[in-house]
């Protein structure tokens, strides 16, 4: 079966078919097709649900390059593994759903389907569980939608926790003022943040309060009003302390709880504050919880793998 697909211009033909024609091979030996650039066509050769699969995925990629979206090497890598399993997905409404971050219009998208789903459950409830393992963005997601709302003034500040366990959440023994005792705590958050951010803005923000973070524990006894709160790393909370945490949530407020469940550092026996808070609260209306799995992982593809066997390793 042949499909002939048109391409406007040499520059959106790069744009689709990447560096030396990397993002075509890949469609190439991903489906077991033969793709060739004639002139302005794009002429896809092989069998019929091959060609009629590969020719849809450069279909969704042609109408995001077309509405402004950009295409990556990771971006093609989920697109082919999401097409081989289900070929009507509508790829653009993923990539094409920008999250503008800093003052020189620098936009986050999700990756994957269930980035999407986390993205869409931010926007409509107040409070939103991210579940899932290592290099599915729950954390980056969380910050770009956090500096989003801080840039549309949809809320004055945001607030950054996570626990400290290896420290027992005592910090005093520590060396130096309570930024130096928890920074290493906190650091991937800092990095995402400087990430979306200009460096002198996030100084300004923090000194000034609009940003603030802080170990979980120092959340206790605060009502939390017009503030966009992330917990990250919860697997590590304990079941009281995540019971301080969501009832921190005041008025005009959104949080986001995110964590691995399988990955907790908390003594051997003890439950964590997010599988609690699972068990007993998965069924209220209002909060919702997105759970993400190894094909969201957008890190390297390594990683992908790493999660799949450690999985497969507990299962038997």
């Amino acid at each position: 079966m042949k499909k002939v697909l048109t391409i406007r211009d040499n520059d959106e033909a790069r744009a689709l078919l990447g560096k030396c024609d990397e993002n075509l091979r890949l469609v190439e030996s991903n489906f077991g097709v033969k793709v060739l650039l004639r002139d302005e066509r794009l002429v896809i050769n092989g069998s019929r649900q091959a060609t009629e699969k590969s020719a849809r995925l450069f279909e969704e990629l042609i109408f995001i390059l077309r509405n402004g979206g950009v295409i990556k090497r990771d971006e093609i890598d989920y697109s082919i593994r999401t097409f081989k399993k289900d070929p009507r997905v509508d790829l653009h409404a993923i990539y094409l759903d920008k999250i503008e971050v800093s003052s020189k219009h620098r936009f986050v998208t999700p990756k994957t389907e269930g980035q999407k789903r986390y993205v869409d459950a931010i926007r409509k409830y107040d409070i939103v569980f991210g579940i899932g393992p290592a290099g599915t963005g729950k954390t980056y997601l969380a910050m770009a939608m956090a500096v989003n709302a801080l840039k549309k003034q949809l809320v004055s500040r945001i607030i950054l926790a996570r626990p400290a366990v290896e420290a027992g959440e005592s910090l005093g023994y520590l060396p130096g003022d309570l930024s130096e005792k928890i920074s290493p705590y906190l650091r991937p958050l800092y990095d995402a943040l400087y990430d979306m951010m200009e460096a002198d803005r996030v100084q300004d923000y923090i000194e000034r309060g609009i940003i603030e973070v802080a170990p979980l524990a120092y959340m206790r006894g605060r009502t939390l009003n017009d503030s966009f709160i992330i917990l990250d790393e919860a697997q590590n909370s304990t079941q009281e302390q995540m019971k301080m945490f969501l009832t921190r949530l005041g008025f005009d407020s959104k949080t986001l709880i995110t964590g691995d469940a399988t990955q907790s550092d908390l003594p051997a026996g003890r439950e964590s504050g997010l599988k609690h808070a699972r068990r007993i609260l998965e069924d209220i209306k209002g909060i919702r919880f997105v759970y993400f799995t190894g094909a969201d992982v957008v890190r390297h593809p390594l990683v992908q793998e790493i999660v799949k066997a450690y999985d497969n390793e507990k299962h038997t």
